[in-house]
């Protein structure tokens, strides 16, 4: 199975488009990006600019409003004209209704079926997937349903490393279409720097989950996976009390973990 590592442009806001492609392609490790969907406006000179570096496309999409489906079928069929890879979506909220969550994911697949992208869910605070316990519940409820795995998050909310929930992550693990190699930990979201040895055991368990993921896609024959390193910048980047600084450098924090993918889970 082929891995693609992805490169996202959350944190590189500051340059211009072309530029951040530029650094991007340059890296010699990713092979494309994971960004929201330009306007229409924009279309164009997006695919062209893509073209022009060699990079694939996976979009990012978020629901809001009075009527969730509306806005994720809106941005997915926004999304579909411009054939990304896939489609990462924060769907719904985390207190949106059982009723409400079932009419929205059953339209979702069916969307899903009718422009022939995988959306993925994201499991993310915030957002209907945001436990491991319920992000099983709605997969086995949907069979079609995929998800984009940010297992960071799970940590966060379960204020653990998700000892105990083997069940439930075996059946997340086997219905990803997409990763964000971001490493949680117990208290937050994102830990300083992936390399740093006080977090070892949550890069370990981390890498673990994605391999397992990995293994499971390998099994049933798809022939590509993506992953993005989606570190954040502040407020999910520790800053130093009173400078708000950073404490590293976002860019060498995502190169760190896609390097280490490659040696771990790529080319290992």
């Amino acid at each position: 199975m082929k891995i693609k590592l992805m490169k996202s442009l959350w944190g590189m806001e500051g340059a211009p488009l072309r530029e951040n492609l530029e650094r991007i392609a340059a890296s010699g490790i990713y092979t494309g990006i994971e960004a929201g969907v330009p306007e229409p406006s924009e279309e164009k000179a997006f695919l062209s600019l893509l073209e022009e570096h060699g990079l694939d496309y996976i979009a990012m999409v978020y629901t809001s409003g009075p009527d969730h489906y509306a806005s994720l079928e809106k941005q997915v069929e926004a999304a579909a004209r411009l054939k990304p890879l896939s489609i990462t979506s924060h769907s719904l909220l985390d207190r949106s209704g059982d009723a409400e969550q079932e009419e929205f994911f059953a339209k979702a697949v069916a969307l899903q079926r009718e422009v022939g992208i995988p959306i993925g869910h994201e499991t993310h605070r915030g957002r209907a997937m945001f436990t491991p316990w319920h992000t099983a519940k709605l997969l086995r409820q949907f069979p079609e349903l995929w998800i984009t795995a940010d297992f960071s998050h799970f940590c966060c909310v379960c204020e653990s490393l998700l000892e105990g929930q083997e069940d439930d992550l075996q059946t997340i693990i086997g219905r990803v279409t997409h990763i964000h190699a971001r490493v949680g930990y117990a208290e937050g979201p994102q830990v300083p720097h992936p390399a740093a040895p006080e977090y070892a055991r949550e890069l370990t368990v981390h890498v673990r989950w994605w391999a397992q993921i990995l293994a499971s896609r390998t099994a049933k024959g798809f022939p590509l996976t993506t992953v993005t390193p989606e570190f954040g910048p502040p407020g999910y980047l520790h800053t130093l009390p009173f400078t708000d600084r950073p404490v590293a450098d976002l860019w060498e924090v995502c190169l760190w973990m896609a390097r280490h993918l490659e040696e771990s889970l790529i080319r290992g």
